[in-house]
């Protein structure tokens, strides 16, 4: 018998705040977070630093970073960015160990999301990288679009793995495919993972996946079938792409997560009273 197979949860609050049209006050979202660090998630996805203009909820991030708690927590922090700008700024923040990019697998969303178009993006994702490396940090890029598009823009698995390529020749050791807008099948996830992690052995592949309720379960089974140890999640499910065109689909529930990987058999580093503790706050800030 082998041991129990652990897990990284990517618990991220910043995605499930930056949609929100009410301001979320500095002081409630450095308590939320500070509860969050509780918890035991691997990592916390907990800020961006993109125009304001952007994304106003999160233009305190700075300010939040400043107030949490980081002295007896074992989570790492991770901050969004959009361009090479954004990441000049967070890697001056020594308590920042990932920085986050999305780089989209179709072109339309790439120029919705960041204003740029996909070559410009794979230039700024190798300099990124540079600065990454230059600044102890690590990079995350995540596949937006990653099991199609609402476009019409050409999507196969073939695509993903190329960009995959590309980006491991850049250096970059942690990949996110990510559903953007909550359109995968079970057999999708198991399909496109159980290829890049046969594919990329080195590279370290993570979930990020929108779902209903009701499909969430099954859809995190089927990635940790494919190979998947490193999966995102926000608590109750909030946030999800405002693509999406049903408004049922957000991220995964990091409750159900927890819940549907204890019954895989994982091994996991969850504190289910800081967790409990964590769905009580978030209603102060999501209501």
């Amino acid at each position: 018998m082998g041991g129990l197979i652990s897990m990284k949860i990517i618990e991220c609050p910043r995605d499930a705040m930056q949609g929100l049209h009410e301001f979320v006050p500095t002081e409630t979202k450095v308590k939320y977070l500070n509860q969050l660090l509780k918890v035991g998630f691997d990592t916390l996805d907990f800020g961006s630093f993109v125009s304001p203009k952007a994304i106003p909820q999160l233009r305190d991030t700075a300010e939040v970073l400043a107030q949490l708690d980081l002295t007896t927590t074992p989570t790492k922090l991770l901050a969004i960015i959009a361009n090479v700008r954004g990441a000049e700024e967070a890697v001056q923040f020594p308590q920042i160990s990932y920085l986050g990019f999305p780089l989209s697998v179709s072109e339309t969303f790439q120029l919705r999301n960041t204003n740029k178009t996909i070559a410009q993006s794979f230039e700024e994702v190798a300099q990124i990288q540079n600065l990454c490396v230059a600044q102890g940090k690590q990079l995350v890029v995540y596949l937006s679009m990653g099991f199609g598009n609402p476009y019409g823009d050409p999507y196969s698995p073939e695509i993903v793995e190329e960009f995959t390529e590309k980006l491991v020749q850049m250096g970059v050791g942690i990949i996110a495919p990510s559903d953007t807008i909550g359109n995968s099948t079970n057999d999708q996830i198991k399909t496109l993972f159980s290829h890049l992690i046969e594919r990329f052995p080195k590279v370290e592949f993570g979930a990020h996946l929108h779902a209903k309720t009701s499909q969430t379960p099954k859809k995190v089974k089927a990635a940790y079938k494919a190979g998947v140890r490193r999966i995102d999640c926000a608590v109750r499910g909030f946030g999800g792409c405002p693509m999406a065109e049903d408004k049922l689909v957000g991220n995964l529930a990091t409750e159900l997560v927890v819940s549907e990987l204890r019954n895989l058999g994982a091994d996991l580093t969850i504190d289910d009273l800081q967790l409990a503790q964590a769905m009580l706050a978030s209603q102060y800030v999501f209501g």
